[in-house]
């Protein structure tokens, strides 16, 4: 239960910190609105599913990208990341409140840009959305991750790309997938596969990142 506890503290602390600083939400959702609108303009009117699907799994990863870019940006500027690492709690703890809160963002962003997705290209479908919800617990565990150790490198804003893109790609073949087969559920199954098992790997490992 304490554990629970220091979650609950930790992601407390990251939400009230966005709404009163208001960075990372309204640039996630410039971005993603904005990519949709060049590309309704840019793309062929009847372009394929496919090519529709693949530009809505490129703007979910590159918009989930800045909000994981900025996960550990206020304890950087304040120079209390040690401080936070050296905490009386498990430092685990730290990585799942910085996924839940990065989570939090990224799905606010997607309950807007998933109808302007569907207004401009076509409808999202019950598939589509239960890759998005597993594909998005997978960006946020693995990005945080990543964001843990890029952030401590003179060139963090270009290590966590990087590092992070070539381990989506099985997020971008599950979603791309679950969104256009005709049978999604082996789809789907990879993507929560990914989770399970990138999950237990950032939550087993994350102590010894953090302690680097």
């Amino acid at each position: 239960m304490n554990y629970l506890a220091d979650v609950r503290t930790l992601a407390r602390k990251d939400l009230l910190l966005e709404l009163r600083a208001r960075d990372t939400l309204p640039a996630m959702l410039l971005f993603v609105v904005a990519v949709f609108v060049v590309f309704h303009f840019t793309l062929p009117a009847h372009s394929s599913d496919l090519a529709a699907s693949g530009l809505l799994w490129v703007a979910i990863l590159f918009t989930a990208l800045l909000g994981l870019g900025r996960a550990f940006v206020p304890e950087r500027e304040q120079r209390t990341l040690d401080g936070l690492v050296l905490a009386p709690c498990d430092r685990s703890a730290i990585w799942l409140a910085k996924s839940l809160a990065t989570l939090t963002f990224l799905v606010a962003a997607e309950v807007v840009a998933l109808p302007v997705f569907a207004l401009f290209f076509h409808g999202v479908d019950g598939s589509t959305v239960a890759g998005i919800a597993l594909a998005d617990l997978g960006i946020c565990a693995v990005g945080t991750f990543l964001g843990a150790m890029a952030v401590a490198t003179r060139a963090r804003d270009l290590l966590l790309p990087l590092l992070f893109l070539p381990l989506a790609i099985p997020i971008v073949v599950g979603g791309v997938g679950a969104s256009t087969a005709s049978s999604p559920g082996r789809y789907l199954g990879l993507l929560a596969l990914y989770d399970a098992l990138f999950t237990l790997l950032c939550w087993a490992s994350f102590e010894y990142v953090v302690a680097e």
